[in-house]
């Protein structure tokens, strides 16, 4: 787990539901919207992007990526999806329903994770860095670095705006961090370890990622990349 600053509240979780996923989904972003599961996986020639039945795991949905696009982060505004790619500076916009393709766009960095506030996205690389994009033309807007205490942290991957706070996995750990939007500051780190024990050879592969959210029952779902199972979870603070 990232070491938390002395004073940065820590959290655990308690587990209220577990749900069935496709082990064989690279997951790279996660979204409750309409009672429904929106997942991008990844892999370059294995990308997609998918709705899915929480309660069953059941495909509703796929949409496959062009072979050369190693799929990302995703988000759900307003009727539309948003996709980001890894290293190929390419996002794509669809209709949220049909996902029929509306639109590419371009940005400079890597692409990780995607998430929104209600008026601007918000994007990681893999850096300490936060873009907030126009969700209309794309353009940059704003760049917070995250710290925690006076060490930045890194590796920020799969995002979700929850009440206020950027949730953000960090890459390789079993670490979510809670970020102030406004100062990029953690104000807590939730500790994840035992949710899905994994072998050493899994350790890079098979690693935490995936965060959505159902605003309406106030409810945090989370999930890794290969795993069988997403969890529904409750936040517990560390004794």
């Amino acid at each position: 787990m990232t070491v938390a600053a002395s004073s940065t509240p820590v959290f655990t979780y308690k587990i209220i539901n577990t749900y069935p996923h496709d082990s064989q989904a690279f997951i790279q972003g996660l979204v409750f919207e309409d009672g429904l599961l929106y997942e991008g996986t990844g892999l370059s020639g294995q990308s997609t992007l998918r709705i899915i039945k929480l309660e069953t795991g059941d495909i509703l949905k796929i949409h496959e990526l062009p072979q050369e696009f190693f799929g990302e982060g995703i988000t759900a505004y307003k009727d539309k999806i948003i996709q980001l790619t890894w290293r190929s500076n390419t996002g794509f916009v669809y209709d949220k329903n049909s996902f029929n393709l509306l639109r590419t766009f371009h940005y400079p960095t890597e692409g990780w994770g995607l998430t929104h506030d209600g008026k601007q996205l918000i994007m990681s690389d893999g850096t300490a860095n936060l873009y907030f994009l126009n969700p209309e033309n794309f353009k940059v807007t704003k760049r917070i670095e995250v710290y925690d205490g006076n060490t930045p942290v890194t590796m920020l991957n799969e995002l979700e705006y929850i009440n206020g706070e950027i949730f953000a996995n960090v890459w390789l750990t079993n670490s979510i961090a809670r970020i102030n939007p406004q100062t990029g500051r953690i104000t807590g780190w939730i500790n994840m370890d035992g949710l899905f024990p994994v072998n050493d050879d899994d350790k890079t592969k098979k690693v935490l990622n995936g965060i959505a959210y159902d605003a309406k029952n106030d409810r945090i779902f989370v999930t890794g990349k290969l795993w069988p199972n997403i969890y529904e979870i409750k936040l517990v603070p560390a004794k």
